[in-house]
């Protein structure tokens, strides 16, 4: 069980030295990878899966298969020794392929899942490297901050103003401040692990400042894997996807039923068929009706367009996101690293009450502008020179490196002994050193009009002045200005105290400041980005920016990329006229606007459901810990695989490799792909089988000799499998984002497929019923029976052959099929020449006629069997005209 040890109620130097370890050099790469061999990786063993043979035995557990074996023993004792072989041939065929499908499906989703393991920083052979969480182990040294989630059960050794959120485990919402000293108890005390405060346990979320622990359960040692230990003996739930499908199947199964009994009835009344006959007829049209493989399809075309995705940057993390993504109306995104390249870099320096470039600046170390920007910094510097942090602070490490600065003597000559770090509601950083006299400098950095708030005096030329209208007039024009250039700007204070308070916050430490100066950066949009929104407005979908930066540089990025136009000014709207707005005032006016600028992340949500009571479909972008609601509340919740912290990661429906807007675009293209795919299959399969159901429905109404169950089950086999997966991996039709958003209440069935699905399905039926009846009205033969079994056969070959026609039509709902691009898809193309061979071989091969009670047919034969298929091409091509041209397409 976790936590035998107890480590909660023993000191921190104890834990170090059970687990041989120590916080500054952490373990060896040697011993770790010893500790990983003999203790396995640092994962949840997920519920054991079934083997092959289990899956195989689990397709005979269906009702329709359990139906259809019996139909077979039935033939088998009645004599129909042939029959019974088919069918249980066919049965067999069935299984293989169900279980091909699930383990395809469950092959491209751990693909999915081992590109988005979750990373851990740890702390090996004195060395801070980053590792996949599952390579972690007991005695590792790992560090924390904002935004990570905890890899495994910690010995917390330091934490400053740490915050973690473990409601999972507790239940308890609000977030629980850590500390490190061991904890008190009796020796046989026991506490809960929510007043384990100096614990960090796994999968459990960093809400705020930072910390260290060292690791002391891994895996299903620890606290949430005890509970997964449970969870693994639960049954797994379904997605509302597979239920609407399952739904859908339901439906189809009772009504194909109903048929099938009527059929049966009918069949007997006429006495044209025995009672065996029958009964294996309308079982047989039963379980070739009903598209029991559909499910399974439609998982595999999913996640075979999570692959396709997982290849240009687009990891989607649940498999109906996929579906969702075809769908979207709006796609809310950050500026920073999205829409832009996440590169800052220093444009313009205000000090000295001077702008300058920044290239031309003369700045030095001396100057408190540059001290403040290089202290109040948390970017970290690895063995080959390269600044790890965030980009903002990298770029103001990189400008005192520019400037031949020694940014390392600085930061030795004046350590962090504490902080206040950065949160999104004040908008402020501020960092504690000590100086040589014993006095501490405290250095803050934040927005400018935060800042000025807390201000109370101004630096220039090395005098410290009161601060008085003027300068803070002067100070905001020259914020504005920056800002207009599309420059993000950051202002600069400090201080100098003889004593710290006893506590470390906003109330004690950032007040009565000296600002000392401003500077403008700029981070360059991505060069791809600005086609990636103009293809995103022809697909109909509305692109908007979201973020906390000025409203002047959200204007001109917004208009560089095409988002808002030139004289779009009212296009924009800040975070304070959000919180002025009611939500029924700002409901109405949500249309009125593309672009959000000074937002805080709790104003995601509101736009997100803003929309969504609009009935519009919102993906939401999001890389921080404020940003999980949003991700939750959007309908397709985008986390930032670069940048992201791995509790908006975890909140997200798909994680963007490449930090990419362009990315999102992709993803939409995508969507819409394996939507039209899943729409195609099911085109193909309903109408194909409601084409077999009134064939056989309106020959015995007709009196007619009815197909065999064997060639009713022999066509359901050839037809519905093959091509039915392979247009799964239809390509991309040409105008697909042209096309206008599907809408939240669309459906599989919507966009005018059921209609087409019944056209089409009587098409079939009725041009398989014309065929037999030219069969027996222009028999080859004299001999009446000859003529019947030729007639039959024809009609066999015309209802295989026309459906695999009529996947060819399927390509497309309203385009035409006819044009370079037909035989685009090589699967398809296989896929209907294995079913035409198959098809085929039943009649043309010598031997195969008595088992399929089939019978050759002559050139005459054939050329109407081919000829009548190959109508329905035609036909449907030119209802498919006539509904461009009444606009049905759009």
């Amino acid at each position: 069980m976790a936590q035998e040890k107890k480590f909660y109620s023993t000191t921190t130097a104890e834990v170090q030295a059970t687990l041989h370890t120590t916080e500054q050099q952490g373990l060896t790469k040697a011993e770790a990878n010893k500790r990983l061999t003999e203790g396995g990786a640092n994962s949840l063993v997920a519920k054991r899966r079934k083997t092959i043979i289990e899956r195989f035995i689990d397709q005979f557990k269906d009702f329709m298969i359990a139906v259809l074996l019996v139909a077979a023993i039935v033939a088998g004792f009645s004599g129909e020794i042939a029959d019974a072989v088919i069918i249980l041939l066919v049965v067999i065929l069935n299984a293989v392929f169900g279980v091909f499908q699930e383990v395809q499906a469950e092959a491209a989703i751990d693909a999915l899942k081992d590109m988005s393991a979750p990373m851990a920083h740890v702390r090996r052979d004195g060395e801070l490297i980053t590792i996949k969480s599952e390579d972690v182990v007991p005695g590792d040294i790992v560090l924390l901050e904002a935004g990570d989630v905890v890899p495994a059960d910690l010995r917390l050794i330091s934490a400053q103003t740490l915050r973690i959120e473990e409601a999972a485990l507790t239940g308890e919402s609000v977030p629980v401040e850590k500390q490190t000293a061991s904890l008190d108890l009796q020796p046989d005390e026991k506490i809960s692990l929510g007043d384990q405060t100096n614990m960090a346990f796994m999968n459990s979320n960093i809400t705020n400042g930072r910390g260290t622990g060292v690791v002391i359960a891994t895996g299903m040692q620890t606290e949430v894997g005890r509970i997964a230990g449970m969870l693994n003996q639960t049954d797994e739930t379904k997605t509302p996807l597979q239920e609407n499908l399952n739904s859908l199947g339901k439906t189809l199964t009772w009504l194909i039923l109903f048929l099938s009994v009527l059929i049966f009835a009918l069949g007997m009344l006429n006495q044209r068929e025995t009672l065996l006959n029958m009964l294996l007829t309308a079982i047989s049209l039963a379980v070739a009706a009903i598209p029991e493989g559909l499910p399974a399809i439609v998982t595999v075309t999913l996640a075979l367009g999570t692959k396709r995705m997982a290849k240009r940057n687009a990891i989607v993390r649940k498999l109906p996101a996929v579906e969702t993504l075809g769908s979207t109306d709006i796609i809310a995104s950050d500026k920073t690293g999205t829409l832009t390249q996440n590169k800052m870099t220093v444009e313009r320096l205000f000090t000295n009450n001077q702008l300058t470039n920044a290239s031309e600046s003369k700045a030095d170390l001396n100057d408190m502008t540059v001290q403040v920007m290089t202290l109040a910094n948390d970017t970290k510097m690895d063995k080959e020179g390269k600044l790890l942090g965030d980009p903002t602070e990298t770029a103001l490490v990189q400008f005192g490196l520019a400037h031949k600065l020694d940014v390392a003597a600085l930061l030795k000559q004046l350590p962090r002994v504490d902080e206040v770090p950065f949160d999104s509601e004040r908008k402020l950083m501020t960092t504690i050193h000590e100086l040589d006299d014993g006095r501490y400098l405290i250095a803050t950095k934040g927005a400018p009009d935060q800042l000025l708030m807390r201000a109370t005096q101004y630096e220039v030329d090395n005098t410290v002045k009161p601060m008085d209208d003027t300068e803070r007039d002067l100070i905001l024009s020259t914020n504005t200005q920056l800002a207009r250039q599309a420059l993000r700007v950051l202002g600069m204070a400090y201080k100098v105290v003889t004593e710290l308070p006893v506590k470390i916050d906003t109330d004690t430490v950032e007040q009565e400041l000296i600002f000392t100066g401003l500077i403008g950066m700029i981070d360059p949009e991505r060069p791809e980005v600005a086609g990636a929104v103009r293809e995103a407005k022809e697909a109909g979908i509305r692109p908007m920016m979201i973020t906390g930066d000025h409203r002047d540089t959200a204007e001109a990025i917004a208009k560089r990329l095409g988002i808002i136009g030139d004289h779009d000014e009212a296009a924009i709207i800040s975070g304070n006229e959000l919180d002025d707005m009611s939500d029924e005032e700002f409901a109405k006016r949500v249309g009125d606007y593309s672009v959000y600028a000074r937002v805080a992340p709790e104003h995601k949500v509101r736009i997100v459901k803003a929309w969504q009571k609009r009935g519009k479909v919102v993906a939401m972008t999001g890389d921080g810990v404020n940003d999980a609601p949003a991700l939750k509340s959007a309908d397709i919740g985008i986390g930032m695989g670069i940048t992201g912290t791995e509790v908006s990661k975890n909140a997200s429906d798909m994680v963007l490799a490449d930090d990419n807007f362009s990315t999102i675009v992709v993803a939409v293209e995508e969507g819409r792909k394996v939507f039209a795919n899943i729409q195609k299959a099911i085109q193909y399969l309903l109408s194909a089988n409601l084409g077999e159901v009134l064939t056989l429905f309106m020959m015995t109404i007709l009196g007619w000799q009815i197909l065999a169950p064997v060639q009713i089950l022999w066509i359901n086999l050839v037809t519905d499998t093959f091509p039915a997966i392979a247009l799964g991996v239809e390509p991309m039709e040409r105008d697909i984002m042209k096309r206008r958003p599907r809408g939240r209440k669309s459906n599989f069935l919507s966009g005018g497929l059921s209609q087409s699905i019944i056209y089409q399905g009587i098409l079939e039926g009725a041009i398989t019923l014309l065929v037999y009846w030219i069969g027996i009205t222009y028999p080859v033969h004299a001999n009446g029976s000859l003529a019947h079994a030729d007639a039959l056969t024809m009609a066999f070959a015309t209802l295989g052959l026309i459906q695999l026609f009529h996947a060819f039509n399927v390509k497309s709902i309203y385009g035409t099929i006819f044009h370079k691009n037909i035989f685009s898809n090589h699967s398809f193309n296989w896929a209907i020449l294995a079913s035409t061979v198959l098809m085929a071989a039943t009649i043309l091969i010598p031997g195969f006629n008595q088992l399929f009670h089939v019978t050759p047919l002559d050139w005459h034969q054939w050329a109407t069997v081919l000829g009548s298929s190959f109508s329905i091409v035609i036909i449907v091509e030119i209802v498919k005209f006539v509904q461009r041209r009444m606009g049905m397409n759009k």
